[in-house]
């Protein structure tokens, strides 16, 4: 069983899996920062680890919408950190992202209006883009 944020060159890799289909599975590339999977932990998102394998996933006993929303909110800091995310369509929820852009935009416009620091991205609530490569 091969790495596929490895084979597809990315930092991230974000779908539903056949062989778990309650969950939306995360990837992360085998040499993967701890600055990248605390984003992903912080995001909300359940880190697994098995052998030399490490990834995270949505938790359990969300709806599917609530699934995607949280792993659409958490692309935006991933993006931000300079990461290569990919996300399958079929578990990207534009709104999400559009909320979640909104509110990091405004919060920039607001950090930038008083000369402070802007603040980090939201992490699980807000969205993200969609296929990012």
């Amino acid at each position: 069983m091969g790495n596929l944020a490895d084979e597809s060159g990315t930092d991230v890799e974000i779908y539903r899996r056949a062989f778990t289909p309650d969950a939306i599975h995360i990837v992360s590339r085998t040499d993967a920062p701890e600055e990248l999977l605390a984003l992903l932990d912080g995001a909300g998102l359940e880190r697994k680890t098995e052998a030399i394998y490490t990834w995270h996933e949505t938790p359990q006993g969300l709806s599917e919408a609530a699934q995607k929303q949280l792993v659409t909110r958490a692309v935006l800091p991933l993006l931000i950190a300079d990461y290569k995310v990919n996300i399958d369509p079929d578990v990207y929820d534009v709104t999400a992202w559009a909320q979640n852009l909104r509110e990091h935009r405004t919060a920039q416009a607001q950090a930038q209006a008083s000369g402070t620091p802007a603040p980090p991205p939201p992490g699980p609530a807000g969205p993200h883009p969609g296929r990012t490569r």
